[in-house]
């Protein structure tokens, strides 16, 4: 149910206010890809180098999320729908303080991705695929979820029994399978500060 009898309030700080202060402008790096594609390992890499470049940031991530602000959601469509709703509007509001945000979700639905990219600014969204075959992240499967999957113990996931839908314009693709760590997050970082710089 939506809201009804808001009003907007203004108050004299203003975004640029916040920028000028912090002294960079506000990014949302936005890494999508299967379970097991790196995307936790290169967001980690990333907000290190950012850091030790000055910049100020918040990582994201889709486990740490799911264990507070949305730890009342499922895996169904729509509950993974409202996972990523509920994170753009995070990302928004860091962003609005001055913040580079960068998020790790799997983030399946191109919709779903699409409707984070409207909530942003032209030119501050970054969508990163990290591109990964399923077999390379069977393989590493750090956490034991594509077995249960494949046992059908976890329902609904993705490139199992849920579909994957690649971005088709993304700004940067990296493929983990082929490069490096250090490749793949400079690749990003190479991009990504040409937007952040003021």
């Amino acid at each position: 149910m939506k809201s009804t009898n808001i009003v907007r309030q203004d108050y004299k700080i203003t975004r640029n206010d916040r920028l000028k202060l912090l002294g960079q402008k506000p990014v949302l790096i936005w890494l999508t890809g299967l379970s097991g594609s790196g995307k936790s390992t290169i967001a980690d890499k990333l907000e290190q180098e950012l850091y030790f470049k000055g910049f100020k940031t918040y990582l994201l991530d889709g486990d740490n999320i799911r264990h507070g602000l949305n730890k009342n959601i499922d895996f169904t469509e729509e509950g993974r729908k409202e996972n990523i709703r509920r994170i753009g509007e995070v990302a928004k509001l860091f962003m609005d303080a001055g913040i580079i945000v960068i998020t790790a979700f799997i983030s399946p639905f191109k919709e779903d991705r699409d409707q984070v990219r409207n909530l942003i600014a032209e030119g501050e969204f970054i969508e990163v695929h990290v591109d990964c075959p399923l077999g390379v992240c069977e393989q590493r499967d750090v956490k034991g979820l594509y077995a249960k999957a494949r046992k059908g113990e976890i329902p609904n996931f993705t490139g199992i029994s849920s579909p994957f839908e690649a971005p088709e314009a993304a700004e940067i693709t990296v493929k983990t399978a082929e490069d490096s760590l250090d490749d793949c997050v400079n690749q990003i970082l190479d991009y990504s500060l040409k937007r952040i710089k003021p």
